[in-house]
């Protein structure tokens, strides 16, 4: 399962990122219903702008020109690798993307002026930059790492967004206190640090250390005053860390190598990424502080627009910059790879039809794939709560469709802009077969 997320994230790279083009984009979603896949017949002379999604078990791409119209879309599901293969997420992903290239039709390809991705927060590789190997990772964005969280709240303010066992500087710190190159062995690696989306990117521009202030978050960028801070810039792992851009700015112009294999123009752009859930928010077409967007995918993401920047890391409450406003919210690892765990899609469809929506359910849940969670409750020793498990399948499912939906509306209540109205709040849930 896939958040609906940026499928029509490519609004970001044919306009500035104000409200305007939040707009394009909710017309974009519209279009792809009325004209799916768009004529084909004028794709010459229109520059087209791709977007790809990359979420926590599948990828998918939108292909749009000006007005907003899709030309194109599609998707690839990617599988876990067998425990203990960290490497084999990245080798997914890279197989995903490039397979999603080739399902562009030829007929577009050449059009296309630019390209951009989100990927998942928090997800972090490690790459040699000289060689371009993966020295460590993927570490993925529900992955806690403790044993570098006293370290950081060492470095770091009180409750700052960093000060989370998953955030991206603990994933950092964690490898750096165990890893010999970087102790200053004789090693002849030179790290540096990617998220996922960076490292996908670089795939098609070839240049290491980019990112943008989405993404770089939680590694400790300040996108208020748009640079890292000195607490964080004093560290020796410090040159590791990306350059920053924001959301949306161009890189590169595709590699020589990607252009000939794909029949890509040479003067396609590549331009920096976002996060998935904030390109979910993107995609919704709202703007007004005061309203959220919850992408339901395999996790729940909440993300409200406010005026004020509101960083807690006791709650799992963060601030991402959205223009001159903020995005506050969080992620629950609660959603749909709970149900994937326990139910396969026919299961779902059948079982839900024996559900009343009107009728309450008694069960009481948590429903967590694994141990830990981030949002609401930050807490990477939280364990699942599941049981008891009632005879009928169906009664089961609707206790953990009423306990997600609990969770939501906690989530909500535990930001501390509960004075805002809520009750604009959007929900999409896409499920990607």
């Amino acid at each position: 399962m896939v958040s609906f997320s940026a499928a029509f994230f490519p609004g970001l790279l044919g306009f500035q990122r104000n409200h305007r083009s939040r707009a394009v984009v909710t017309r974009a979603t519209m279009l792809s219903q009325q004209n799916p896949g768009g004529d084909g017949h004028s794709a010459a002379a229109t520059s087209l702008y791709l977007g790809i999604d990359f979420g926590t078990s599948g990828a998918r791409y939108a292909l749009i020109d000006e007005q907003g119209a899709i030309h194109s879309e599609g998707k690839r599901a990617y599988s876990a690798p067998p425990v203990g293969d960290a490497a084999g997420w990245a080798s997914s992903w890279r197989a995903a993307l490039f397979q999603l290239l080739a399902d562009i039709p030829p007929v577009h390809r050449s059009s296309i002026t630019s390209v951009s991705i989100d990927g998942t927060s928090a997800t972090t590789l490690i790459v040699d930059s000289a060689s371009g190997e993966l020295l460590a990772g993927p570490f993925l964005y529900n992955e806690s790492f403790p044993d570098a969280l006293p370290a950081v709240e060492s470095i770091a303010p009180a409750n700052h967004t960093v000060c989370s066992a998953s955030s991206t500087l603990c994933k950092l710190v964690s490898w750096w206190n165990g890893s010999s190159s970087a102790s200053g062995s004789s090693a002849a690696a030179v790290p540096v640090l990617m998220h996922q989306s960076d490292w996908l990117l670089w795939l098609l521009h070839g240049q290491y250390g980019v990112s943008d202030y989405n993404n770089a978050l939680k590694v400790g960028y300040d996108p208020e005053v748009d640079a890292y801070p000195s607490w964080l810039t004093s560290q020796p792992y410090s040159p590791m860390l990306p350059s920053v851009r924001a959301p949306g700015a161009p890189i590169a112009a595709l590699k020589d190598d990607v252009c000939s294999e794909y029949g890509l123009s040479k003067k396609c752009v590549v331009c920096t990424g976002t996060t998935d859930s904030i390109a979910a928010f993107l995609a919704a077409g709202t703007g007004e502080p005061g309203i959220a967007v919850t992408s339901l995918g395999s996790t729940l993401a909440i993300k409200l627009v406010s005026e004020v920047r509101v960083d807690d890391a006791r709650f799992g409450v963060y601030s991402h910059r959205l223009d001159d406003t903020w995005l506050v919210g969080g992620a629950s690892n609660t959603g749909g790879a709970v149900l994937r765990r326990l139910f396969t899609d026919d299961q779902l469809a059948a079982l839900s039809e024996h559900i009343d929506p009107a009728v309450r359910s008694p069960l009481d849940y948590y429903p967590l794939p694994k141990k830990g969670e981030r949002f609401p409750i930050s807490d990477p020793g939280m364990m699942p709560r599941l049981e008891p498990r009632p005879e009928s399948d169906a009664e089961y499912l609707h206790g953990i469709l009423e306990s997600i939906a609990r969770i939501e509306v906690r989530s909500k209540s535990q930001t501390p802009l509960v004075s805002l109205d809520w009750c604009g709040a959007i929900n999409y849930i896409q499920q990607c077969k």
